[in-house]
């Protein structure tokens, strides 16, 4: 299994950067990279990923943190990227309990964060991995000081939501969760071309993309599988209780694009307002992956972050 990141003229990995190579709690072995900046340090930023992504798309992110003496880590998820994959047919995106998530996410604690990274630690997730930190709030002993959240798959954008749960729970207990979900396949959504792509509105961070999976096609894998829709219809079930939001003690800052057409932005709205020290920041002209979107948006984010996150870089 390749472990080394991939750098490319037009995105290449961030200076002082340490891979590291992890043993989840269950026996799967994932990909982390962990990075330092120079002189003081602010604390550490986790950086959680959404479904098929990998550590290489956020090395421009990466790079702007390590500038306001931010360590940061970025890790891939249990099937995708460079780390362990779930099925032999490693282009499906398959999970079959979002509980195995968390043991990802403890072992990047407990084998990454713990060790080598000065805190405070702050979590910042987008889509997929921004849930799976708000489940990981929701258990109550979480490390994180606050969280950054940027689309938040705290539920999908579908045109018949109720068919699309009762069809997903139907086939799962049919025997069908390894299936691809119907109409999907094995391209990764970099791969189908920029044109009324959902992910951003930037040409040229969405060419990235795809160069990075050209350049190295072990990092893709194509559409979920069934189990894996499943799974995520019973967190976002949970997301949508007025009590689970109500439990999360930790401060949350919430960005939400106002043209997503993969998570429901205003399904995150109401779940910020039932958190207990929530706030939600609309991006208007932002699609689904904001911080690859263009650089008017992104600079809306990083004032947002930087009123957010304590302390303050040196040079401001």
């Amino acid at each position: 299994m390749m472990m080394e990141s991939i750098s490319l003229l037009e995105n290449p990995t961030p200076d002082s950067g340490v891979v590291e190579s992890l043993r989840t709690s269950d026996g799967l072995c994932l990909r982390a990279l962990r990075f330092a900046p120079q002189g003081s340090s602010r604390g550490t930023v986790l950086i959680a990923g959404g479904r098929a992504e990998t550590s290489e798309k956020y090395f421009e992110t990466i790079r702007e943190l390590l500038s306001r003496h931010l360590h940061v880590v970025v890790f891939d998820w249990r099937g995708q990227g460079a780390s362990a994959r779930e099925l032999p047919d490693r282009d499906k995106g398959h999970i079959s309990d979002f509980a195995d998530y968390q043991r990802d996410l403890d072992a990047v604690i407990e084998q990454v964060l713990a060790p080598h990274c000065p805190k405070p630690w702050f979590a910042l997730g987008h889509s997929m991995g921004g849930a799976i930190f708000l489940a990981h709030a929701h258990q109550g002993t979480s490390p994180f000081e606050r969280m950054v959240l940027c689309a938040p798959m705290v539920d999908l954008v579908l045109r018949f939501p109720n068919l699309a749960r009762w069809a997903a729970y139907l086939f799962n207990g049919m025997g069908m969760g390894e299936a691809y979900v119907p109409t999907g396949g094995r391209l990764h959504v970099a791969a189908k071309g920029f044109d009324n792509n959902p992910l951003t509105t930037d040409r040229a961070r969405f060419e990235r993309m795809a160069a990075i999976l050209a350049r190295n096609p072990q990092l893709s894998i194509g559409d979920p599988t069934i189990g894996w829709v499943r799974a995520a219809f019973q967190l976002m079930t949970q997301f949508a209780q007025p009590a689970y939001a109500r439990a999360i003690e930790m401060p949350v800052l919430i960005f939400a694009p106002q043209d997503d057409w993969v998570t429901d932005s205003f399904a995150a709205e109401r779940f910020c307002a039932r958190l207990k020290a929530g706030k939600l920041v609309w991006m208007p002209g932002s699609r689904h992956e904001i911080l690859m979107e263009q650089d008017a948006i992104r600079a809306r984010f990083w004032a947002a972050f930087e009123a957010f996150i304590p302390g303050h870089t040196p040079e401001a």
